[in-house]
């Protein structure tokens, strides 16, 4: 089964004026497109078995995959799961805050929104290079929230967390329209957030944990 590229879930010039259209259409069609070829391509050299396993299968079990071709998928799998939930974290509809259990643990392992915000734009203005910036979880009872960057194409469920929120810190996310002004980007992306997908994440966690628990 080959991987496809999503269709975004709104309009190309939906994100405007933060996100603006061209940039929209290089990203996704040809930048996350580019990555979703290339990881069909490198699946042809892989056993049978692996070519119908999702990207995010891929990452968590690389030691399965045979070492030739392991950096080329964990490299080419990275970058389509990774945008796959960058355009999930967004809407053209969003901005505001949290609420339910995702708001009461960002009061609780943060103090609150504006501090989450804070930290969340510090890390993505400090990391260096090309990565992402990621608001994560551990599936357990508590599923305390923590702030993390990761390089590249890395994902942070490699290291056995959850992605609840992810942004872009690769310049082609951001350069037509911010230049190399990364850390307003940042600033900048807060009313795009889609909160309620970012609760469906954070709940999604504790799910699990729950489930794990009962196994």
């Amino acid at each position: 089964m080959l991987h496809t590229l999503p269709p975004l879930p709104y309009g190309i010039d939906a994100l405007e004026p933060v996100i603006d259209a061209r940039t929209m259409a290089l990203h996704h069609d040809k930048h996350h497109g580019a990555y979703v070829t290339a990881l069909n391509t490198a699946l042809e050299a892989a056993p049978l078995a692996l070519r119908d396993k999702s990207a995010e299968w891929l990452l968590c079990n690389l030691s399965k995959v045979p070492e030739a071709i392991r950096t080329e998928i964990r490299h080419q799998a990275g970058g389509h799961l990774n945008h796959s939930l960058f355009w999930t974290s967004m809407s053209a509809s969003g901005g505001g805050s949290p609420v339910g259990a995702l708001s009461r643990a960002i009061a609780r392992d943060f103090g609150n929104i504006d501090d989450l915000k804070s930290f969340f734009e510090q890390a993505g203005s400090k990391h260096f290079g090309a990565g992402w910036v990621w608001l994560v979880t551990r599936p357990s009872p508590t599923a305390e929230l923590r702030i993390m960057c990761t390089n590249e194409h890395d994902n942070p469920i490699a290291h056995g967390y959850h992605p609840v929120l992810v942004n872009d810190l690769w310049e082609h996310a951001y350069y037509l329209k911010h230049e190399n002004r990364r850390p307003v980007y940042l600033h900048d992306w807060w009313p795009l957030v889609d909160w309620q997908m970012a609760e469906t994440r954070y709940a999604g966690a504790i799910q699990t944990a729950s489930a794990q628990q009962h196994v």
